[in-house]
Formats: C-alpha cells, structure tokens, sequence
C-alpha cells in the first residue's frame, strides 16, 4: 500500500473519529454509535474476474458496529479527492464483497452494510451520478427488472456551520478546514481546538489538499504542535527560516560567480567562501 493511501485512512480509522463521522452523517449528530461498539471488519476481499484471473479489491476503512458484543451492520468509508463517474459501481463491488464476506465466514445473521463516500474536492461540488442506473442506459421494458444502486457522497466542503457544530472528534477541525479552503483559497488556519490525533490529521491535510507543507510540519525539531493555529505559526516561521536560507544560498552562488569571473582556482573560491560563509569543505564544494 502507497504512503499516500496509508496516510488517507489512518485518521478515519481511529473509532473516535470513525463513530462521529457516523453520528453526523448518518443521524444527524446524535451519538448512536459509540466508539467502544466498534470493531475493525476486513478491507480485502479477492474475486474472479472474466479473465479467470484472481483479483483483489480494497476499501478504505470498514467496521462492525456491535451492541451487547453482537454485530448489528457494517460501515464502510471511503476517502474521495477527485470526482469519480465510476463511484457507484464501485461501492456495489466494495458492499457486494462485505456481504460476500460475511457468507464465507458463515455467519448465522448477515448485517446490512452501510457506505459513506467523503469527498474532500473544493473546486467543485460532485456533479457525477450517484446511482447505477443514472450511470446506464436501460433499453425499454426492462426497468423494473434492474436493481438500483446508490451511493451517499458527503461533500465535506460544502458542510453547513450546523453539520460543523456536530463534530466532536479531529475530523471537525479537518471538515472545517476543507469548508475555509473552499471559500477562501488562501485561508490561513486559525481553528483553537485541540487535536487529539496530530500525526494523523496532518497527514491527512496534506494527501487531501495537495499540499504538503502541512506534513512536514511534523517532522520540525520544535516541539509538537496541538492546534491548527500553531500549524499556522510554525508554518510561517518555516517559511521565513527557508526564505532566509534561500537568501543564503544565492549569496553564496553570486560570490562564486564573482570569483569564477576574477579567474580565481577552484582552491581559491573553496578557502574564500569557506571562510567567509563558515562552510565546511565538503559543502563548499556543491557550489562549485
């Protein structure tokens, strides 16, 4: 699995995160699921294609909701940066392989399996369909005979201040993040919340948005950041300490140039800006 697929699904996966994207999407805020009643449901299924050959499919992140340590359905998320027309076959494929999991696992009651897709897209709302048979095209008189299939899209920048305010766990300050970079494309973050999960978060920021000063913030010498606002100040902070480098280093290229230009040896320029830049040798050396 790619770095950038690990990075999209570890936040989700945490149960706190995973039962509050539930609770809000799902019955508007009100705690149902609670993160206890969580347990991890496989994301690997394997399948024949027409080929005859084996084949894997993978969802994102999936879950048994249980109650009294009995299973009573399955939630699956999936994290979408880009709009997919295929999105609806595709769910059908990821539940058909949750039901046909449960089959093999012989498992005296079959749970009903639940989907959320969070589109983290800002440019643009989904204008793709959402069902299977918006996807095709039915030749008459067999409508009624083909089974529909639809997908629930949650368009995360264009969550109201209502749904907002429902978030308890990190993926409230993420949501609100994506609903600011959608209205403004240079919103500075200024969320004060706490962030439970850092690591995650930040990473999850940086695959979404395409940005990824957002991950490097992690791997700073100061100490760990606790909400977006200090993201916002260490990240200005880096980016003087990196103009003020950068500055550094085309001095020391100009002074280079300058003394190529004077005929000066490469021993020469080596000593001279050794000297004056308080380089060592082997550094020295890259600028010539």
């Amino acid at each position: 699995m790619g770095q950038k697929d690990i990075s999209e699904k570890i936040l989700v996966d945490y149960n706190d995160v995973f039962a509050d994207i539930v609770n809000v999407c799902v019955y508007d805020g009100e705690e149902v699921v609670k993160p206890d009643d969580l347990d991890n449901a496989l994301v690997h299924a394997q399948y024949k294609a027409e080929d005859g050959k084996l084949h894997e499919e993978e969802r994102d992140v999936a879950k048994y909701w249980k109650k009294e340590n009995i299973a009573i359905a399955m939630y699956g998320i999936e994290n979408q940066v880009k709009i997919d027309k295929n999105m609806p076959f595709r769910i059908m494929g990821y539940d058909g392989a949750s039901y046909r999991g449960q089959l093999l696992d012989k498992r005296k009651n079959i749970v009903p399996v639940v989907s959320l897709v969070l589109y983290f897209g800002v440019d643009r709302r989904w204008n793709e369909y959402k069902s299977i048979k918006e996807c095709i095209t039915i030749p008459e008189g067999l409508d009624e005979y083909i089974n529909d299939y639809k997908v629930h899209i949650i368009e995360v920048a264009w969550l109201t201040d209502e749904q907002l305010a429902m978030f308890k766990s990190d993926f409230g300050i993420v949501a609100n993040f994506f609903v600011q970079k959608r209205k403004n494309k240079n919103y500075i973050p200024n969320d004060e919340r706490e962030i439970e999960h850092v690591d995650a978060v930040l990473k999850l920021l940086a695959v979404m948005s395409g940005d990824h000063k957002y991950e490097r913030v992690l791997y700073h010498k100061k100490k760990e950041v606790k909400t977006m606002c200090e993201v916002a100040d260490r990240l200005f902070n880096q980016g003087k300490e990196e103009g003020i480098e950068e500055g550094r280093q085309e001095g020391i290229y100009s002074s280079v140039n300058m003394l190529r230009k004077l005929e000066k040896t490469d021993e020469e320029i080596l000593s001279l800006i050794t000297e004056e830049y308080n380089l060592d040798i082997e550094e020295a050396k890259k600028y010539l």
